[in-house]
């Protein structure tokens, strides 16, 4: 199904700033239940895959990992400026659900992606931290290529 027709006011604007994608509300409301959605299936995947059992696992993703991978990814810009880890925490779901609705990339893309780039021990609090933002820095990496430029007036 199609849903650009959500993000439509936004892409309408081909000057358009980074600043009112990164600091949607709605978008980040979006992009925050893709975001756990997916990372909480990699995470589930990546752990089944390291044992003997099948562990399923629903968590939502810290501001530290999403703050941390957006300053990584140098995505900054699309942010607001003085802006805390919740408020870089949210520009990255909201840059997310951005390009899922623009049709860029899909959930399963998402997931993949993430399961290719978790590794270490998940259940260290600490290398988890450490090892999502990696995984989540990749991500964005990723999707760089499918959101706008900066075009100064």
């Amino acid at each position: 199904m199609d849903f650009e027709f959500l993000i439509s006011d936004l892409n309408k604007n081909k000057n358009l700033f980074q600043k009112a994608i990164g600091t949607d509300k709605g978008l980040a409301k979006i992009g925050d239940g893709i975001v756990n959605l997916a990372y909480s299936v990699a995470k589930s995947s990546y752990l089944t895959n390291n044992s003997k059992n099948i562990i399923r696992t629903g968590l939502k993703v810290s501001k530290t990992i999403l703050s941390n991978a957006l300053k990584n990814a140098n995505l900054k810009d699309f942010a607001k400026n003085r802006a805390n880890a919740h408020d870089l925490a949210n520009t990255v779901e909201a840059l997310i659900a951005y390009v899922w609705l623009n049709n860029n990339i899909t959930l399963n893309e998402i997931i993949k992606l993430l399961i290719d780039n978790i590794s270490g021990d998940l259940t260290i609090r600490t290398e988890e931290i450490k090892n999502a933002t990696i995984a989540f820095t990749n991500l964005l990496n990723h999707l760089k290529k499918f959101l706008p430029r900066e075009t100064k007036k």
